[in-house]
C-alpha cells in the first residue's frame, strides 16, 4: 500500500478554522510531490432548512448563499488552490464530499474537526459522516481549541 496521495479535497465550513486545515492538506499536498488540492464547501438548501414550511421562493436567496460562500472559499483557498479546484456544492455535506470524492479519484480528504471528550463527541457530524462513509482516507484535523499550537 502506498502513502502517496495524489488528490486532497479539503472540506470547509468556511469558519476562521478553514485555514488551519487547508494549511495541513497543503503540508501533506507538498510531501506528495505536489498532489493536486481542490477544496470545497457544502451548502445545505433552504428547503432542508426550513422543512418546506416556507410558502416562498427560495432560488435567489439560496443563489445569494451561494455567491457569497464562492466568495469566502476564495478568500481561504487564496493562491494555495486554483479557481478551478474551488468547490460550492448544494446538498447534504457528508453525501457531497463522498459523491465528489469518488467522482474525482481523490485519495485524501481532509476536514476540521473540534476535539471533545469522547468518541462520539470525537468529531462532528459532518466529520462522522465523512469517516464513514468515505471510500478514501480521512484526517481529521483538530480546530477550534484556544491556545492549540498550529502542529
Amino acid at each position: 500500500m502506498s502513502n502517496e496521495y495524489r488528490h486532497i479535497l479539503v472540506a470547509v465550513d468556511l469558519t476562521k478554522d478553514s485555514h488551519k486545515v487547508l494549511e495541513r492538506a497543503a503540508q501533506i499536498a507538498e510531501r506528495n510531490q505536489g498532489a493536486k488540492l481542490s477544496i470545497m464547501h457544502t451548502l445545505e438548501p433552504l428547503g432542508f432548512a426550513y422543512g418546506g414550511d416556507i410558502p416562498m421562493d427560495l432560488t435567489s436567496i439560496q443563489d445569494q448563499l451561494d455567491e457569497h460562500a464562492k466568495q469566502r472559499l476564495a478568500e481561504i483557498a487564496d493562491d494555495r488552490v486554483s479557481r478551478e479546484n474551488q468547490h460550492v456544492l448544494v446538498g447534504m455535506p457528508d453525501t457531497e464530499i463522498h459523491r465528489f470524492a469518488e467522482e474525482n479519484d481523490v485519495d485524501l480528504i481532509v476536514v476540521g474537526s473540534h476535539g471533545r471528550h469522547g468518541f462520539a463527541l470525537l468529531l462532528g457530524s459532518t466529520s462522522t459522516g465523512v469517516l464513514h462513509g468515505a471510500q478514501c482516507d480521512v484526517l481529521a484535523v483538530r480546530v477550534g481549541k484556544k491556545g492549540e499550537s498550529a502542529e
